[in-house]
């Protein structure tokens, strides 16, 4: 609960700040508390893997969702008092660790402590909109879109690694197959009928089949 109270009164303090056009102050608020909370720096932050970051926050191999949301939650607001400051460069580093974090606070089920957390996805996604999101992201979006049953998307995001050759028309096809295991009513309500799977799923074989041949 105490977390819980300090994150929501911090993002009001911040909040009231950017009302104020009192950007660099609100960043200031951030360092201190991080520094406060987690001995961190914006600058450390930056330098860490998320992989890095979820070892910070864990005791004994446990990951402490709560300590990772409010870092999350905090990113998110540098990202926004960057954007407001004009710095699109740093505004974009932060809204994707932030983004990052949450698809994994979401993806593990983790409670909220300040908002919806699938909520905070959809804003830092809306942030980021006139962006390429890296891979790493496309990814964690992938795997958070299957889990909240937006298969459609998943295609979608499955295409777009494909694309970037970041995905292996085998893999999609893992994808499309572990898919067409659910029923057809599961299929429809998450925006990818049967038929179009199916057909997805004849399209990467085909190509697959071209790829070998071209290797042998």
């Amino acid at each position: 609960m105490r977390m819980i109270q300090q994150m929501t009164e911090a993002i009001g303090q911040i909040m009231q700040l950017r009302k104020e056009r009192k950007q660099e102050e609100g960043l200031l608020l951030l360092d201190e508390l991080l520094e406060k909370h987690f001995h961190l720096s914006r600058k450390l932050i930056s330098s860490l893997s998320d992989e890095d970051l979820v070892k910070v926050v864990s005791r004994n191999g446990m990951i402490d969702a709560e300590q990772l949301q409010a870092i999350a939650l905090l990113l998110k607001q540098e990202a926004l008092l960057q954007n407001d400051l004009g710095r699109e460069r740093e505004s974009y580093g932060s809204a994707i660790r932030s983004l990052r974090l949450f698809l994994r606070l979401s993806i593990m089920k983790a409670e909220p402590i300040a908002g919806e957390i699938n909520g905070q996805i959809e804003e830092l996604c809306s942030l980021l909109k006139p962006y390429e999101l890296p891979l790493s992201a496309k990814r964690l979006l992938l795997e958070w879109h299957e889990a909240e049953g937006r298969y459609d998307q998943v295609e979608n995001i499955m295409y777009e690694l494909i694309e970037d050759s970041a995905m292996p028309a085998v893999d999609a096809a893992v994808i499309y197959r572990r898919l067409l295991e659910l029923d057809d009513m599961q299929l429809e309500a998450g925006g990818l009928p049967r038929e179009e799977a199916l057909q997805g799923l004849k399209e990467l074989n085909v190509k697959e089949e071209e790829t070998q041949a071209e290797h042998e």
